[in-house]
C-alpha cells in the first residue's frame, strides 16, 4: 500500500508559513543533500538549476492545499510539480485547464484512501496546515526540516483542534543552514 508522507519545511515553533502563506524567511538555497535525497519534492522550474533531470524518487502524487497552489499560480505557473500529479484541495478555485493538476472540492480523505489503494509510488502530502489537519491521521510518515527560526505566528505546521497524535522518531541529523530533518513514523492510529 502507498505511504502518506508529510515533507515539510518548519520553524522551532511550529510554523510553516507566515501569516500571509509566505515562506521567503526560510534559507531558499536548496541544500544539496536534500536535493539528492528529496529530488521529488523541488518545484519542475528549478530542476535545470538543480542537475535534476526527470528526478526519480519515493513519490509520483503530491497533495496539496489551495494556500500552497497559490504562489505558483500568482506567477502563472499551473502545474508547479508538472513531474508529479497534482491533486490540490479548494472549495473556491475553478477546474484546472492543466491535465496535470486536479482540484478537489470534497474530502481529501476519501480521496487519499482510494489512491492508498491505488499501484504507485508514495504521495507527499506539500502543504498547508490546514490540509494536514485534516489527513493528520493518515500521515504514514512525518519529516519536518527544523529550521533554526522563530516565527511567532502564522500558519502551523497542523491545523486542528486539541487531538494528540503520537510519532516515533526514526531518524534526526543536521543539514546545511542550521536546519534539522526529523523523520517521524506515525503510531497514534
Amino acid at each position: 500500500m502507498r505511504k502518506l508522507v508529510y515533507y515539510v519545511a518548519s520553524t522551532l515553533d511550529g510554523f510553516i508559513a507566515a501569516p500571509d502563506g509566505s515562506f521567503d524567511f526560510f534559507p531558499l538555497e536548496p541544500d544539496p543533500q536534500l536535493v539528492a535525497e528529496w529530488p521529488q519534492t523541488f518545484p519542475t522550474a528549478v530542476h535545470p538549476h538543480l542537475g535534476l533531470d526527470a528526478p526519480q524518487g519515493r513519490f509520483d502524487t503530491v497533495l496539496m492545499g489551495r494556500g500552497t497552489y497559490e504562489p505558483a499560480l500568482a506567477i502563472g505557473v499551473t502545474s508547479p510539480y508538472a513531474h508529479l500529479k497534482q491533486y490540490v484541495f479548494s472549495r473556491s478555485l475553478p477546474p484546472s485547464d492543466d491535465p496535470g493538476v486536479e482540484i478537489v472540492a470534497g474530502d481529501p480523505t476519501t480521496l487519499l484512501r482510494e489512491l492508498k489503494q491505488q499501484p504507485g509510488g508514495d504521495i507527499w502530502l506539500c502543504g498547508g496546515g490546514r490540509l494536514a489537519g485534516q489527513l493528520l491521521s493518515e500521515v504514514d510518515e512525518l519529516v519536518v526540516k527544523l529550521n533554526p527560526v522563530v516565527a511567532g505566528s502564522g500558519i502551523p505546521l497542523v491545523a486542528r483542534g486539541f487531538e494528540p497524535y503520537r510519532l516515533t522518531l526514526v531518524d534526526s541529523r543536521p543539514v546545511a543552514n542550521g536546519v534539522l530533518l526529523l523523520r517521524y513514523a506515525a503510531t497514534g492510529r
